[in-house]
């Protein structure tokens, strides 16, 4: 009994810790607690006690990851919401964080950067094989295909035409 008590603190503590260094979703802390060897009733407790007081909010957690993903690291909406996905929240949770963090950005501005961040000083896109390459990384970033095309063709025809 006493071991167990001491196995649920241990894997509660650790969580905390694991919280405090930034905010993960309820199926990351589990992962990650499993990983150190805590057994699932052990681990079912100190999450029962996390959520209990607040330590552990999913839709807080979802929040969290899509301002670090489009504000910090300039990825679009669906790379976003694959990797609130990613971290087991469920999508009503993914919906509602990306419609709060979205609604402050400036999609196209977005984009628009991530172009200029690809193209590195360059103004135009310089032949079909760099349209290319740049149209799959710029939707593996998650960017929309249809306006990824729109800010790509833009930049090509400044480099068939540089008197625009």
């Amino acid at each position: 009994m006493v071991a167990r008590l001491n196995n649920a603190v241990t894997a509660y503590l650790d969580a905390l810790k694991m919280l405090a260094r930034r905010e993960l979703s309820e199926a990351q802390v589990r992962q990650r607690l499993a990983r150190r060897g805590h057994a699932v009733d052990v681990i079912d407790a100190a999450i029962d006690r996390l959520r209990a007081e607040r330590a552990i909010d999913d839709a807080r957690a979802a929040e969290a990851i899509a301002r670090t993903q489009s504000l910090v690291r300039g990825r679009g909406k669906l790379r976003v919401r694959r990797q609130i996905e990613a971290a087991g929240i469920g999508r009503a949770d993914a919906q509602r964080a990306l419609d709060e963090v979205f609604k402050d950005v400036d999609s196209d501005a977005l984009l628009e950067a991530a172009v200029v961040r690809r193209l590195r000083g360059r103004t135009a896109v310089a032949d079909d094989r760099e349209f290319q390459r740049l149209y799959r990384y710029l939707v593996g970033q998650g960017f929309e295909p249809d306006r990824v095309v729109r800010a790509l063709k833009a930049r090509f025809r400044r480099a068939l035409d540089p008197s625009d």
